[in-house]
């Protein structure tokens, strides 16, 4: 019997469940929105909490907490600079979860977790200004222009 034992197993080892926060965690502060299965969403949505939570306190104590968790010190660059700045009024439930139909493959429940208030603009970090210029909104703009 499982009792008393806190958190999900997702099915995965130990180290795999934690390289597997660490990912998504970084994901999630990159793109400020991601899509995955319900469970690991809801597994991730007080973690990501914490995340923010911590990175309010302005401490060099808390900035390395922040990178031994994340392991990235762009994603704790940003959860101090920006995250932290535009959740400072607000005490908590800096995320939300979706749910977003089921995967056709599997038939899975699909969440999309993101943060409250998001940067819309964030989606876009790694597409190139050529994708960007054939995008359909880009499209649609450059010919009101034109008209």
């Amino acid at each position: 019997m499982r009792h008393a034992m806190a958190n999900k197993r997702l099915n995965r080892t130990s180290e795999h469940r934690k390289a597997l926060l660490k990912n998504m965690l970084n994901s999630l502060i990159k793109y400020e929105q991601i899509k995955t299965t319900l469970p690991k969403a809801k597994f991730l949505k007080p973690q990501a909490d914490k995340i923010i939570t911590l990175g309010k306190k302005d401490t060099l104590q808390t900035t390395k907490i922040l990178i031994s968790k994340l392991q990235d010190s762009k994603s704790a660059n940003k959860v101090k600079k920006t995250l932290s700045k535009r959740y400072e009024k607000r005490k908590g439930g800096y995320t939300r979860i979706i749910k977003a139909g089921f995967r056709y493959g599997d038939n899975a429940p699909m969440a999309i977790i993101e943060f409250v208030d998001r940067n819309v603009e964030a989606k876009r970090v790694d597409k190139k200004k050529k994708d960007l210029e054939k995008s359909p909104e880009k499209e649609s703009e450059k010919k009101l222009a034109t008209s």
